[in-house]
């Protein structure tokens, strides 16, 4: 350890450089890493395409599916408005990447939408976003995996019954991974991305070529249609509906704004490419499906996905192909989950710092990650899971209404901040919150982007919300709200305690005019005595108490204290009715109300400490009962002096 003097008379130390002791954590999550490898554990553009790009990627695999689910309640014969429905998804995707590519390069150090909104709209509406994005980072995980189990299940019918209990094991599994580092998850999450984006292209090249050479047929032996009721016209606000369901595909594409510090240098150039990768990929693919799905005549159901039905059309058969399009979907949405804990933890972070969140979800774990908001994102997601099912259909309502109240939240913010930019002089720099604004020429083309933007995602989301309402959108309608509220509660907590904390107005140091020591006695023994000579150290006032609670052991204890106590007093405590805590509650309290301006209390507690773990349960923890009794109570210390035993 090296010791360094300060002029201040500040002493500073660096700890001794060992690895920490090898642990089961050791061996789930791999080496805990020093803080100076932080930068070593940055990402580049094709690692963080597979980490933050995965969950927008993926959903190509169940967003056809939810468009045509609307559809269908039109017949089969409306299967052909999926194609322009589709088209029209690619515009908004289109509105959004250039709104978040202004985001990146406006707020390089991450935050998104709530980051967005504080500095532009205020701390409500920044509460608002980031009560959706975490909402939404919950329910990525939950839909994404559902929908990788389904997935599998299309593959394996026999497996329909425990797929609830496959998504939660998938669900901890990919927590493992991501507890592990960005950097070491990134690159296995990397294979299978990559995977899936090759066969996808394979599915669709090849799914054209048979179309174009007249060769593509149409599914055979399709899932019956499961929506029985009467047919309805097919309308705009049933294409309406149809295009908000299809936009379970743009869901995710906020992840990379949110987490741009994870990128290496330069960190918004790196972000910024990689985002545009993610637009061409999913837009492209989303397309394709859709344009597969209507030629075949594919029909969406809960026994049979449309991937599926596309796989074995294209391929003829349930072949080598077919299943590597299985495998590589199932394992694509079950790692866009990585997605949300990438993204969550981050958000989490920025939010816990703002002081809206247990500060514990701001302190980095042993592999350099928010450890604390991906374990608490992974039980919350299971227990949706658990709740729901397991079912993609029943979670799509709830997923897109929480993302695209942050989308518009988002837009709008980036509006007032371009009305802003525009309102500096050209050639001067503006300080506006945690920014540092220039002007820029082009503003008002942006600035009318991200309003056209926010109009655009505030109609889906309405629609979302009128629509699905009664399908359980309720439930985040509500949570969201909730959540807000939960937030305003913990700032208020940690604004008083800082308050309460704060030197200003301290003046000097209180004096302790009188310090009283209680010292507990069980029996007369080595610990005993041990406590008695610490309790001498810090005051001459003091009290030995014991508790009776069998007269025979009583006098017994009297005796031998009247030998070893060194003419310390000994007060006992009578107990009718063998209690413990209580008796020395009531005693404590006596002294407590005695107490004068300046006066102390420490209560010492002599505990058995057995070096063999097994054993300490043979032994009651007294000292942990009376803290928690006296926690409160601010003139009282509790002092627990352990005493090792074999």
């Amino acid at each position: 350890m090296q010791i360094k003097d300060s002029n201040s008379g500040t002493v500073i130390t660096t700890a001794p450089q060992d690895m920490p002791k090898r642990s089961w954590r050791t061996w789930l999550i791999g080496k805990p890493l020093p803080t100076a490898d932080a930068p070593q554990e940055a990402i580049g553009k094709l690692i963080g395409l597979a980490v933050f790009a995965s969950d927008a990627l993926s959903s190509t695999a169940y967003a056809t599916q939810e468009l045509l689910v609307i559809l269908v309640l039109a017949g089969v014969s409306a299967f052909h408005y999926s194609i322009p429905v589709s088209f029209a998804i690619v515009a908004l995707l289109t509105i959004l990447i250039v709104s978040y590519e202004q985001v990146i390069h406006a707020y390089p150090n991450g935050g998104g939408a709530y980051v967005v909104a504080r500095e532009n709209i205020g701390e409500k509406w920044a509460l608002i976003a980031g009560a959706s994005l975490l909402t939404d980072y919950i329910l990525t995980v939950s839909v994404s995996i559902s929908s990788g189990v389904a997935q599998l299940v299309s593959a394996f019918p026999s497996l329909l019954e425990f797929r609830v209990l496959i998504a939660v094991v998938m669900v901890f599994l990919v927590l493992l991974l991501n507890l592990r580092g960005v950097r070491e998850s990134g690159k296995i999450i990397a294979v299978p991305s990559y995977f899936f984006i090759i066969i996808m292209y394979v599915l669709i090249i090849g799914g054209m070529i048979r179309y174009f050479t007249g060769g593509l047929g149409v599914v055979v032996d399709p899932p019956a249609i499961e929506l029985m009721d009467i047919a309805q016209p097919v309308t705009f606000f049933l294409l309406l509906r149809s295009f908000s369901n299809g936009t379970s595909a743009v869901t995710g594409v906020e992840a990379i704004s949110n987490g741009i510090t994870a990128f290496k240098e330069p960190r918004s150039k790196n972000a910024g490419i990689t985002l545009i990768w993610m637009a061409v990929i999913l837009g492209s693919l989303l397309v394709g499906i859709t344009f597969l799905a209507f030629q075949i005549k594919a029909i969406p159901s809960e026994t049979e996905t449309v991937i599926s039905q596309i796989g074995r059309t294209v391929f003829e058969t349930r072949g080598l192909l077919y299943y590597m399009v299985i495998a590589a979907t199932t394992v694509i949405l079950i790692m866009a989950a990585n997605t949300a804990f990438a993204g969550f933890p981050r958000l989490g972070a920025l939010i816990a710092a703002d002081g809206f969140l247990p500060r514990q979800m701001a302190y980095k774990g042993d592999r350099l990650v928010y450890s604390n908001g991906m374990i608490a994102l992974a039980v919350v997601a299971a227990l949706l899971i658990v709740a729901i099912g397991a079912s993609v259909t029943n979670l799509i309502p709830l997923y897109a209404i929480g993302v695209f109240l942050s989308f518009t939240i988002s837009q709008v913010g980036m509006a007032i901040h371009w009305k802003r930019v525009g309102n500096i002089e050209p050639g001067k720099e503006a300080k506006h919150g945690d920014s540092t604004l220039k002007f820029e020429k082009n503003w008002p083309i942006k600035m009318i982007i991200n309003g056209f933007g926010a109009l655009t995602t505030g109609i889906v989301m309405v629609v979302f919300a009128m629509t699905k309402f009664s399908d359980g959108a309720w439930i985040v309608l509500v949570l969201i709200p909730l959540l807000v509220v939960g937030f305003m509660i913990i700032h208020r907590h940690y604004k008083t305690l800082g308050n309460q904390l704060s030197l200003q107005g301290y003046g000097s140091m209180p004096e302790v005019t009188r310090h009283r020591v209680v010292l507990l006695v069980s029996g007369v023994h080595r610990g005993t005595l041990e406590g008695l000579r610490y309790a001498r150290t810090i005051s001459e006032d003091i009290t030995a108490v014991h508790v009776s609670i069998d007269d025979v052991e009583t006098q017994k204890l009297i005796k031998r204290w009247e030998v070893w106590g060194d003419g310390t007093r000994l007060v006992i405590v009578e107990s009718p009715y063998r209690l413990f805590l209580d008796p020395v509650l009531e005693y404590i309290s006596r002294l407590e109300d005695q107490l004068g301006s300046g006066e102390l209390i420490t209560v010492v507690v002599p505990q058995f400490i057995p070096l063999k773990r097994w054993s300490r349960f043979l032994h009651s923890r007294t000292a942990d009962s009376l803290r928690k009794a006296l926690l409160n109570r601010d003139k009282i210390v509790i002092t627990e002096l352990s005493y090792q035993v074999k």
